[in-house]
């Protein structure tokens, strides 16, 4: 088995990632490590928080929903499954479980909460703990390949969507994202507030209402438009092709794209280069798929080749020598067919015979 990093020491914000009216939205998971803060509500497929974190909103969890010991929401807590709720979380709305309710020792629920499924009010034993228990128990009755199979299921990365992942101690708001490790946002995304975080990249075609600040480097990928500063205090500072940048530059050095704007100063200690390249290391999808779909469209609209010099065109020849043998059938100059034929009445006539000749067809006689 390869141990991994802590999946938590990086700010992700996954491909698609929005922010509606104070709502953090996206398709995956939502992961919050502990003593963070989020400020807004979240929507997402599951949703676990550590210990010790506040959310100023709601939550709507299509899936799971696992908030750990004191635990803080200000409104209500919508789950699609299974809810487990560790000792004294506060929920300042109404608690709506379509499935089961794992439910531990002093939780506030202010507005009573609903479930369809069984309700056991306990201390529910931590994730972590209970994978351990699991796997153990698997192992100890000769049961490897399960516990195997378990396990890949569990840390498999090959998924559709990435969760939103946000790192112990965090503060996320509409005013700003701050966190202490680095940041890294991915394509399609529109987010409010002011991102600080060690280091950032910011992907494809992304809305950003608000600056950027990092103590290392900063990568601003193609099409993207942030509405603010671009600040970097030890690093370098990045500009892909299209990116527009609202407010000022400043970075120890500065690559700008030939085709990318900046409205306000451009500030650097060392260098600021011009360049033509991509600054991103992943690959370009939607490019990608428009260069196939280019090709294909081309593909389709090739004109027919004309014949090498040189080559027979056999399809000119056998067109060519049907027409002939088509043409030896008809008389084509309107001549009279000299040979008999039948009259109107049906009887058969002869052809005339030489000018001259008598009816018998002999030359008639001097003598007469």
């Amino acid at each position: 088995m390869l141990f991994r990093s802590d999946p938590l020491e990086e700010l992700t914000i996954p491909d698609g990632t929005t922010v509606e009216e104070h709502d953090l939205v996206t398709d995956g998971d939502v992961l919050v490590g502990g003593q963070s803060t989020v400020e807004f509500g979240v929507r997402g497929r599951n949703v676990i928080a550590g210990e010790r974190v506040r959310f100023g909103g709601h939550i709507e969890a299509e899936g799971d929903c696992r908030l750990d010991m004191w635990c803080d929401v200000a409104d209500n807590v919508l789950v699609g499954e299974d809810a487990y709720l560790g000792e004294r979380v506060h929920v300042g709305g109404q608690l709506k479980v379509a499935g089961d309710i794992d439910i531990g020792d002093d939780v506030d629920i202010e507005e009573g909460f609903e479930a369809n499924g069984w309700i056991v009010i306990r201390n529910p034993m931590p994730t972590i703990v209970f994978l351990f228990v699991y796997l153990g128990q698997l192992l100890r009755i000769g049961e490897q390949e399960a516990a195997e199979d378990a396990l890949s299921q569990l840390l498999d990365s090959d998924r559709d969507d990435e969760p939103v992942v946000i790192p112990r101690g965090a503060t996320v708001s509409d005013d700003s994202w701050r966190v202490s490790t680095p940041a890294r946002m991915g394509d399609d995304c529109r987010i409010h507030g002011n991102i600080r975080a060690e280091s950032v990249t910011v992907g494809r075609d992304n809305v950003l209402f608000g600056s950027l600040r990092g103590k290392d480097d900063i990568i601003v990928g193609r099409g993207s438009e942030i509405k603010g500063n671009v600040t970097t205090r030890n690093g370098d500072l990045e500009i892909g092709p299209g990116v527009k940048i609202w407010g000022d530059v400043a970075a120890e050095n500065v690559r700008l794209h030939e085709n990318a704007t900046v409205d306000g100063t451009i500030r650097a200690g060392g260098e600021i280069e011009l360049h033509t390249e991509d600054v991103l290391d992943e690959p370009d999808e939607d490019a990608e798929a428009m260069a196939e779909m280019a090709a294909e469209m081309e593909g389709e609209s090739d004109p027919v080749p004309d014949p090498v010099e040189g080559e027979v065109d056999t399809d000119a020849l056998a067109a060519d020598e049907s027409s002939d043998h088509e043409s030896e059938g008809e008389t084509g100059d309107g001549s009279e067919d000299k040979t008999g034929g039948e009259s109107d009445d049906g009887a058969v006539t002869e052809p005339p015979g030489p000018a001259g000749d008598g009816p018998d067809g002999d030359h008639p006689d001097p003598a007469t």
